[in-house]
């Protein structure tokens, strides 16, 4: 019995072994890379810890201050037996600003959020919104299709359509039982 087939098909395996590779978001308000929230107090004083750590051996400390899933948008997955059907969150981003490649039998979404305009004369309180580059890589499974891909861009949600194909079935082939004298 061939057991792989139990076990689920990690679309993400090929992003988080790029998780290194992740473009630096700016986020306002932020000092030293730190998230707004501290939730987990022990945890964000670590990061204050690597971030001094590393202006300290010289390293770039954009490495570090940048590793958290800021601009990382949301998405679903589904399929059914025809086709597997990708749908992700790109709220407030131009169409003109996403790419989307396939490359190795990977599917990578990429872009860039940018900011409106620059307001002066105002004082923030609080800024929540995040601006930057972002990147979402999906390992696809061997029965996509990549050659009649498609993708559609409605109200902020990418959707994207990768259709299957069918994999070749292995012949059963019945083998004679002799009996040995």
């Amino acid at each position: 019995m061939n057991f792989g087939k139990l076990v689920p098909w990690n679309w993400f395996k090929k992003e988080e072994a790029e998780k290194r590779d992740v473009v630096p978001v700016h986020k306002e308000g932020d000092v030293f890379g730190l998230s707004p929230s501290f939730q987990n107090i022990e945890a964000e004083f670590d990061h204050l810890l690597d971030l001094v750590k590393s202006s300290f051996k010289g390293e770039s400390s954009n490495d570090l201050a940048f590793t958290n899933d800021w601009l990382k948008p949301s998405l679903d997955i589904a399929s059914d037996e025809k086709e597997y059907s990708v749908n992700i969150e790109l709220p407030g981003i131009d169409k003109s600003d996403i790419i989307i490649e396939y490359v190795n039998n990977t599917l990578k979404v990429k872009g860039e959020k940018h900011r409106e305009k620059e307001v002066q004369n105002k004082d923030f309180y609080r800024i929540e919104r995040s601006y930057g580059s972002f990147q979402r890589v999906l390992d696809l499974p061997e029965d996509s299709d990549a050659e009649n891909i498609t993708s559609e861009y409605k109200d902020g949600v990418l959707s994207v359509t990768i259709p299957r194909k069918s994999l070749p079935k292995a012949d059963a082939k019945k083998i004679e039982i002799t009996s040995a004298t």
